[in-house]
């Protein structure tokens, strides 16, 4: 009955925001996985690159796709050129949709590439429309500021 009452406490035995190790990790301190790959790769580093580069040499093609993709990694985006008309209000983003698309259809840019150009004119709009509400309603206080003056 008494081992009930004991029970070892379960979920976050610290309060909120208190931590049992308050000082942490040493700063600068690795990981010891870390240590260990480096210690083991310490005198051996260049043997296993000149083996990966001689298994390259004699067509083995995952050696070679390691040394292309360390000397050339793969391009995440690249500029994409094609006219798009300004925006200057939110009916002008129908026009460089229509860009947009046009320049899919030509097959100048990707359709993933479109739909991250429709996605900067999109917040692009979005921008424009805050903006517009915030002059309207600037306007709208003057306009009742001046009502409530002439009482």
């Amino acid at each position: 009955m008494a081992d009930k009452a004991a029970k070892k406490q379960r979920g976050r035995p610290f309060p909120k925001g208190v931590s049992g190790n308050p000082h942490g990790c040493a700063r600068g301190s690795r990981h010891k996985a870390s240590l260990l790959a480096e210690r083991l790769m310490e005198g051996d580093a260049e043997e296993v690159v000149r083996a990966v580069v001689t298994a390259a040499k004699n067509g083995d093609m995952t050696a070679a796709r390691i040394i292309i993709e360390r000397l050339l990694p793969p391009k995440k985006d690249r500029p994409v050129f094609f006219a798009l008309p300004g925006i200057a209000s939110a009916g002008d983003a129908a026009k460089a949709m229509g860009a947009v698309l046009a320049a899919v259809a030509a097959g100048n840019v990707t359709p993933s590439e479109a739909g991250e150009v429709s996605k900067i004119v999109d917040a692009y709009v979005e921008v424009l429309q805050v903006a517009e509400f915030e002059q309207r309603l600037k306007a709208l206080e003057e306009r009742a500021n001046a009502t409530y003056a002439t009482f």
